[in-house]
């Protein structure tokens, strides 16, 4: 525990390398949920993505209903130098179902599947972001919502194209 601890006030002082070293001590000592996630922390901010997932991988192996380490994981996969943003959607969808009413995880997934182009279920997920008090989705809601109206009047302009086309 005491290793896990003061790799805790190393990373809030800063230094990571220091803190990382710390949690891979804690992981020797008692392979927990916590340790993992934390481990998973300092790799993630020393850019070792590779290294982040795998550790959080096993974090949730421990522990599958920590939506924080979903959460962390997906982030993960989005920023490494392989994006996988289907695996990215995967977690934040269990972190999402994990804990409903949490804004950041709504927002987070919003943006997901808005990259994604699922636009109906990015709008969806900002406005329940911003219910739980994430002002900045307002922004995010209009944006949204003008790309479906722009989707629709481009589908409606083809449709009314192609009709054209048939009757000649």
């Amino acid at each position: 525990m005491q290793c896990l601890e003061e790799g805790t006030q190393k990373l809030e002082d800063g230094d990571v390398q220091a803190a990382k070293e710390l949690y891979k001590r804690s992981v020797e000592i008692k392979r927990t949920a916590s340790s993992l996630f934390n481990l998973g922390v300092t790799h993630y901010h020393l850019k070792e993505f590779d290294e982040a997932i795998a550790t959080w991988k096993e974090a949730i192996a421990l522990q599958p209903s920590s939506a924080d380490t979903h959460t962390n994981l997906a982030s993960a996969y989005i920023v490494s130098p392989v994006s996988r943003p289907d695996l990215a959607l995967h977690h934040l969808r269990v972190a999402s179902s994990l804990a409903p009413e949490d804004a950041e995880i709504a927002f987070n997934l919003a943006a997901v599947l808005e990259a994604c182009g699922f636009l109906e279920e990015a709008l969806d997920q900002y406005k329940r972001s911003k219910e739980f008090g994430v002002d900045r989705a307002e922004m995010h809601i209009r944006n949204v919502s003008a790309k479906i109206f722009g989707q629709k009047v481009k589908a409606a302009e083809e449709a009314a194209q192609s009709s054209e086309e048939h009757k000649q």
